[in-house]
């Protein structure tokens, strides 16, 4: 496999902001610009590739969507290149890393100079509302992912905090969409490099999330009250509050999540067998489960903390082996198995 040139016609589009792929790309010759919101003064920016600069690089080696739309100003000539691809070339020329470290640099600065700046306004926004604002920032311009990150953040370090009842509702919607949808956004995504080369394809309007029941919304602030008890470390009283979702919640949704939530409050709570056969009864009931790493590593865990550091250490590995190696969760087995042939050796 080898990069592949592509061309592209004036106004068409590479990709859109909110699509996910695996592709970075490099100008030729032509003109392509980068179209994204700038979080300070939610005006729309414009920022001009020049010829033999990458992008997509950011959203493409960290799998997630992309921040922003590349748009071509006139005819176009564009390398198209796999990560793999990418990574072969990059480890092979220093100028590219350079220049890639240079530019990411220069973006953290900006992004960290305007969020100060969003934080340090006349008004003085406490920092309550100041992560309020971000998840809302967030959930405006579609990147649900985002708002959904932030506004767990807010009910777990303000669970009574004055936009509560907001942030359950504002989760919902934002759960609502990322199941209907994937990471992606509601509109299919564009089609490859060569079906798109000839010009931009029609996007077809989606149909918006129903709103969430009263009954749903309901369930979701027991169960994100139930997070905030686990974050405070309160785990016999969390795992009390998932047992009333699990034993009577109508959403089978809230109802598997409630169970993992239990399974992990048992490990806190040092109650390692019990903690074990949840997992593991999770483990035979959902094979595909998204989130059967995590639940492994607790069994291994638990394991570990009976005494059974072969069994422990088995699991550890057959974790890892799952992949990939930049998934947090391998990054955590990877180090509770270093800790641990090293209390063997």
């Amino acid at each position: 496999m080898s990069p592949k040139a592509v061309q592209y016609r004036a106004n068409s589009i590479i990709y859109f902001k909110g699509d996910q792929s695996d592709r970075i790309f490099l100008l030729n010759a032509g003109k392509v610009s980068l179209s994204y919101v700038d979080i300070e003064t939610g005006q729309e920016v414009r920022d001009l590739i020049k010829m033999g600069e990458f992008f997509g690089v950011k959203s493409a080696l960290g799998r997630y969507m992309r921040e922003e739309t590349a748009i071509v100003l006139q005819d176009s000539n564009v390398m198209v290149f796999s990560v793999p691809e990418f990574e072969q070339v990059a480890s092979k020329n220093l100028r590219i890393i350079t220049k890639m470290l240079t530019v990411f640099s220069n973006q953290l600065r900006r992004i960290h100079r305007q969020v100060q700046n969003l934080m340090v306004s006349d008004e003085q926004v406490n920092p309550e509302t100041g992560l309020y604002k971000i998840g809302e920032y967030y959930l405006k311009n579609k990147r649900y992912g985002q708002a959904l990150y932030s506004f767990k953040r807010y009910l777990v370090y303000y669970p009574t905090g004055s936009y509560a009842t907001e942030v359950t509702s504002k989760i919902v919607q934002a759960e609502e969409f990322l199941s209907r949808y994937g990471s992606g956004t509601p509109s299919s995504p564009p089609p490859g490099p060569a079906a798109v080369a000839a010009g931009p394809a029609p996007r077809a309007a989606a149909a918006a999330p129903a709103p969430a029941s009263e009954e749903t919304s309901e369930l979701a602030q027991q169960y994100y009250n139930a997070v905030s008890l686990v974050s405070q470390e309160k785990y016999l009283e969390g795992f009390k509050a998932f047992k009333k979702i699990l034993d009577g919640g109508p959403d089978p949704e809230y109802t598997a999540k409630a169970e993992f939530e239990m399974a992990k409050c048992l490990f806190y709570l040092k109650q390692y067998d019990s903690c074990i056969k949840s997992f593991t009864g999770i483990a035979q009931k959902f094979p595909k489960h998204p989130e059967l790493k995590d639940a492994l590593f607790f069994v291994g865990r638990s394991y570990e903390e009976k005494g059974d550091k072969a069994r422990a250490g088995g699991l550890f590995k057959k974790i890892i082996s799952m992949g990939p190696e930049d998934d947090p969760v391998v990054r955590k087995v990877k180090k509770a198995l270093r800790a641990l042939e090293g209390a063997t050796a």
